[in-house]
């Protein structure tokens, strides 16, 4: 299966993108298609064996619709159109307004007896319903031709409606039009598009602004020349030099030179990171001092940068529970309005016994729902939301877990990464009577040399420095959790857990402390101590002060454990457990409330993905292959609570939308019906609908997320 992302043209409210969602899922092969509206963008899964792009773009194309390859050149060229459409359909409309103004304020003027001709309001009306809005007649069109029925019926058939009974009346005489009708909804609603693109740009602004960081020319060293190429030229392996004030093009290790750089991108702090010899950099990242050549180990879809707005945009494509249940209330919505207005004009002409008023209720009805503020009510706070939190350092992977945080009861912080800096370092070394101190430095490098656990390495990095020469180790097995276990010089080396009075005295001070053992016998303990992160103590009591229960989950035995934890005020420790065993402990936290996962490794990747939210701490290029649906940067306990705030924010602002969404349908429709809404008044209810939920949107980018 492969997931793909591509762009769709020609939308015009969220039933287009219901049609198109449809239309792909009939496709042989796809699996998953989920298409939105707000970012104007599909995300499918699909058999590459039975469907490729030619065949999504053809039945994009057969639903009516087109699949964009320069979005922002597309984007443009629609805008203009629509400005262009919208002048002059303003100024055909322009007359009608100013007869509806003379009305009211000098209903004899001889304009006003001009304006009113029905052969001049015919011809005006003609012009814009037929020529400035035969979009929505072509949309509607589609629309119905792929099963489904979308805001552009709404639109051609209210305006529609009135102009026919208008022509009706001009034909055989009559005096009551509507033309002005026709008019003004097709330039209100024109209006009201301009204002919903331009929002849904600045809402979709976070993913264009995090693709803009990525230079488009870099300098590389080719044949002993510095030659400046397109970005998209390098290949992995080029040496790419990087001077004070330019960005970095590509991720790579710098192999020549120091400074320091900018990685707000990355991690939300302002602060330059020191780098020099071996430190690796990344794409989109800024040098602000000194030169340095870098050699590029990622490009293209490769880099990090490339996998943020990656997640980004899988985030806003996903969809929460509480937009499941909109989409079932958008797909009956449009039929609905259709009955609704039907039943308006049956009544109506029933009880009045005339025709006019029956069409200015069913008008009304017609133009005043919008299926489009209820459709962009999560998609729009969920693009602002996510590219705030992005900017931020902290990536929300999926919709889901973001509509949980906020009912968050309790947390499971892991120890080693999470609450401390991660990278201990060996603080006593105790040798037992019997045994030679250098041989034990010795059979400790040796046995240690290959290990990849943290205590492992800070035992060999201390050893090898004071043992001089490092025999060579045999039969070398790592048991996660257990310890180390090798042949050095002839004898059977173990490094790991072995209770004694050593061990328990080093352990009560809250370091790890594990035993050599030669042979069986003991014959020294290592003790390692990891460094409290200094804003963890702060971290945990925000949480706390939110009156979510902490827990510390690690492999250390207890007496470390309790010592870590008090000292960054966490009571409820859970000690000794194997990496394995803390998928099950978050289990059984689950059946009491929503439980969060936050770890940094690899071995957190089972309770990272059992929890009902897993938040990875990381940085550097394994962000992308981690398992948990929320990915901290900084890799900064403070921004938890930071990411809890901004998911709480995202979901309070869907309510909002959705509630005036709903209430403004649930009053607007009735009111139309019962003929209390002209059907102008209902045009521009209609056009401003839509604005104002993406406007309320963008309001989320007002609100503090600083925990």
């Amino acid at each position: 299966m492969k997931e793909l992302t591509v762009e769709i043209g020609g939308m015009h409210c969220v039933m287009c993108a219901a049609a198109v969602e449809k239309s792909l899922k009939k496709l042989d092969g796809v699996q998953e298609a989920d298409v939105s509206y707000a970012s104007e963008s599909a995300r499918i899964v699909f058999d590459e064996q039975k469907v490729n792009l030619k065949n999504i773009s053809r039945n994009v194309k057969q639903a009516g619709y087109v699949v964009v390859e320069d979005k922002g050149a597309f984007q443009q060229r629609e805008f203009q159109k629509l400005l262009i459409s919208f002048i002059v359909s303003a100024v055909l409309t322009l007359p009608f307004m100013v007869e509806m103004v003379l009305m009211f304020a000098a209903p004899n003027a001889p304009l006003m007896h001009t304006l009113h001709n029905g052969w001049l309001q015919l011809t005006l009306a003609t012009l814009v319903e037929f020529g400035i809005g035969w979009r929505f007649f072509v949309g509607a069109w589609e629309s119905i031709r792929s099963g489904s029925a979308n805001m552009d019926v709404l639109v051609s058939l209210g305006t529609l409606a009135a102009y026919l009974y208008s022509l009706y009346n001009v034909l055989t005489g009559g005096h009551t039009y509507y033309f002005e009708a026709c008019a003004v909804v097709i330039t209100l609603v024109l209006l009201g598009k301009l204002f919903e693109t331009k929002a849904k740009a600045r809402a979709n602004s976070a993913v264009e602004s995090l693709l803009q960081l990525q230079p488009k020319m870099a300098t590389v060293l080719r044949d002993g020349a510095e030659q400046q190429v397109p970005t998209g030229e390098i290949v992995p392996g080029e040496i790419v030099l990087v001077r004070p004030g330019e960005g970095v093009a590509v991720d790579g290790k710098i192999v020549k030179g120091d400074s320091a750089i900018d990685e707000s991108m990355l991690t939300g702090e302002s602060i330059p990171v020191n780098k020099t010899v071996g430190d690796s950099v990344f794409a989109g990242t800024v040098n602000r001092q000194g030169a340095f050549q870098f050699e590029a180990t990622g490009v293209g879809k490769s880099t990090m940068l490339s996998s943020i707005v990656k997640m980004v945009r899988s985030a806003q494509q996903s969809k929460p529970a509480v937009q499941k249940l909109v989409d079932k209330v958008a797909s009956i919505f449009v039929p609905s309005i259709l009955v609704i207005a039907l039943v308006s004009f049956a009544i109506t002409w029933f009880v009045t016994g005339d025709v006019a008023p029956a069409i200015y209720h069913a008008v009304s009805v017609l133009v005043i729902a919008c299926p489009c503020a209820l459709g962009l009510a999560t998609p729009t706070a969920l693009m602002v939301g996510t590219g705030m939190a992005a900017n931020a350092g902290i990536l929300i992977k999926d919709a889901d877990s973001m509509q949980l945080a906020g009912k968050i009861k309790s947390i499971v912080l892991d120890k080693t990464g999470t609450i401390t800096e991660g990278q201990p370092k060996l603080t006593d070394f105790v040798p037992f009577e019997g045994f030679d101190e250098r041989t034990l430095l010795q059979y400790g490098a040796a046995a240690e040399k290959l290990s990849e656990h943290p205590v492992g390495q800070a035992i060999y990095t201390y050893c090898a420095e004071h043992a001089g020469a490092v025999p060579e180790a045999e039969e070398f097995n790592a048991q996660v959790g257990s310890g180390v276990h090798a042949a050095v010089d002839g004898h059977k080396i173990y490094i790991g857990k072995f209770a004694n009075d050593a061990t328990v005295q080093l352990e009560q001070q809250g370091k790890t402390a594990v035993t050599l053992t030669v042979d069986g016998r003991p014959a020294a303990v290592f003790a390692v101590a990891d460094k409290v992160k200094e804003d963890s103590a702060k971290a945990v009591q925000k949480l706390q002060e939110r009156g979510i229960e902490v827990y510390m989950v690690t492999g250390d035995n207890e007496a470390t454990a309790k010592a870590i934890a008090a000292q960054v005020g966490i009571t409820h420790v859970i000690a000794g457990v194997l990496p394995g065993d803390k998928k099950e402990k978050v289990a059984e936290l689950k059946e009491h409330g929503v439980v969060a996962m936050v770890g940094d490794g690899a071995n957190d990747a089972p309770a990272l993905a059992a929890a009902d939210i897993g938040m990875a701490l990381g940085t550097g290029t394994d962000v992308a292959a981690q398992a948990g649906s929320l990915v901290i940067m900084s890799g900064s306990l403070l921004d938890v609570p930071k990411a809890i705030t901004l998911s709480k924010a995202i979901m309070s602002k869907i309510r909002q939308n959705l509630f005036w969404a709903f209430i403004y349908n649930t009053i607007g429709v009735p009111l139309a019906a019962f003929g209390l809404l002209s059907p102008i008044v209902a045009g521009a209810a209609m056009a401003f609908s839509s604005v104002s939920v993406v406007t309320n949107s963008l309001l989320l980018k007002r609100k503090r997320i600083d925990g």
